[in-house]
């Protein structure tokens, strides 16, 4: 991060100075982690449900931190920037790091939202930028009030690009995180089905919280749309300045030609029409599968485009990266002959669909589908049709075996067997364990099998022992 002083933290914060050298330099890692304490550090003390940071405020100090930011006095007169909220206070360093960045350095912010497909995006474009210059992007789904400041703290003099994906749960989350990080590039996936409780079950509702990424640019930003995706197109009227579509309709300026499928990954030409920027066509054959992640390779490569990479360096990043989170579509070989596509990290309706149409494409010609899928949650008043569509969906794929772990998804069992499902293509298990021992008990050489639900659920843990189940059989 940028160096601040005490005294700077606290005119950024509204904070209070107690038993602190106003002129000591915040020089280190901002942390809310005791654990991830350097030598220069701040220690951000935040109250979780089950924690309050102020419980580690000793040993934060002791491993080198210089100052405690907390919303109360620490214990034994330790050095603190005493602020009305911890929460509040890191989003107010962070935009008041970045501020001190932009007007020392050059650095470029691109922003990512959708109900689908943010981090896998964040993962490509962290890699493309990443060919062209330092690049400065989130762990895992750092997406929220916590996660987005702590990623933008990360960057520092010498960072080119700063990657941010910003998540919505309620109307006003956007234009929160743009307020820390407004973007030079904001870009809208899609509209889906995420978190539909807290938007008033109403996809309108969840566009409307999408589109305060594209108010929230800077002046002058780029606005980088999926023109197949209806409501995100339209978001084209919000945008103050340039924008500038992806998507596979003649409408977009970065689309993808001859998209054809080789084993589940896709092979496409990208093919870009962006006069005063970049106009040609490259190849393109991504290591990702699912015919779905052409849509996050098209958003990444016009992204990318904006900020100045060429097209072909674009094009030949692209081919070469992979998933990077952990649980996204990762594919694993076991020596038995089965193969595990672990997509537990989170799930919706339509990521599930897009998921359920990977598997079917893995399977065929001659290998048996199985989808092991957990319940989708926060959903609200959609849930139950919700699961009750994926589970007919898995039978119009023709997907060999369903097995629904949990009572959350039973409706998905239940919409398998009203469109024709029966016998052994459909079975339920009540948890994460009984899924274990019906899938060793049950599962054969050759196998795909699909493992997909929303985090919460639990189901990552079933991928992680099915995985080592083939490390122990290589044994």
């Amino acid at each position: 991060m940028r160096a601040l002083t005490i005294a700077q933290v606290a005119e950024a914060t509204g904070g209070r100075i107690v038993h602190a050298e106003k002129t000591t330099v915040v020089d280190g890692p901002v942390v809310t982690d005791s654990r991830q304490v350097a030598p220069g550090s701040a220690f951000v003390a935040l109250v979780g449900q089950n924690s309050d940071g102020l419980d580690h405020a000793r040993s934060a100090v002791a491993s080198g931190a210089v100052v405690v930011v907390a919303d109360r006095e620490p214990p034994d007169g330790l050095p603190a920037v005493v602020v009305p909220d911890a929460t509040v206070a890191l989003g107010q360093l962070a935009r008041a790091g970045l501020v001190g960045l932009r007007e020392e350095a050059t650095v470029g912010v691109v922003a990512i939202t959708g109900s689908v497909g943010k981090t896998t995006t964040k993962d490509l474009l962290a890699q493309v930028l990443g060919s062209a210059g330092p690049t400065v992007a989130p762990v895992r789904s750092f997406n929220n009030e916590i996660g987005l400041p702590l990623t933008v703290l990360e960057a520092d003099a010498t960072t080119r690009y700063l990657v941010l994906e910003m998540g919505a749960s309620a109307p006003g989350d956007l234009d929160y995180l743009t307020g820390i990080a407004p973007p030079d590039v904001a870009v809208v996936l899609a509209v889906g089905h995420a978190h539909l409780g807290g938007f008033g079950g109403s996809l309108d509702g969840v566009a409307r919280a999408k589109s305060e990424l594209v108010t929230g640019l800077r002046p002058g930003g780029v606005a980088v749309l999926n023109a197949d995706d209806p409501r995100v197109a339209a978001m084209a009227t919000l945008a103050g300045g340039e924008v500038v579509r992806f998507g596979l309709s003649d409408e977009a300026q970065v689309r993808a030609r001859d998209l054809r499928l080789d084993g589940g990954r896709a092979v496409f030409t990208l093919a870009v029409d962006l006069p005063g920027r970049v106009v040609g066509s490259a190849q393109v054959h991504l290591r990702l599968v699912g015919e779905h992640h052409v849509h996050n390779a098209l958003a990444t490569a016009a992204a990318a485009l904006v900020m100045g990479l060429g097209l072909d360096a674009v094009a030949s990043a692209l081919s070469d990266a992979q998933i990077l989170s952990p649980h996204r579509m990762h594919v694993v070989d076991r020596p038995d002959g089965v193969q595990i596509v672990d997509d537990s990290y989170n799930a919706n309706p339509d990521s599930m669909r897009a998921a359920l149409k990977a598997l079917a494409l893995l399977a065929r010609p001659d290998r048996r589908s199985v989808a092991v899928l957990g319940e989708m949650l926060e959903l609200g008043e959609a849930s139950l049709m919700a699961h009750d569509a994926i589970g007919r969906l898995a039978v119009r794929l023709d997907i060999a075996l369903t097995l629904v772990v949990g009572a959350g998804a039973h409706p998905i069992a239940t919409g398998a067997a009203h469109e024709g499902s029966w016998g052994e293509e459909i079975a339920e298990v009540p948890d994460v364990d009984a899924a274990v021992v019906y899938l060793r008990e049950n599962l054969r050489p050759g196998d795909v099998v699909l493992v997909k639900s929303s985090y919460g659920s639990g189901l990552w843990r079933l991928a992680d022992i099915l995985v080592a189940d083939g490390q122990e059989a290589r044994r």
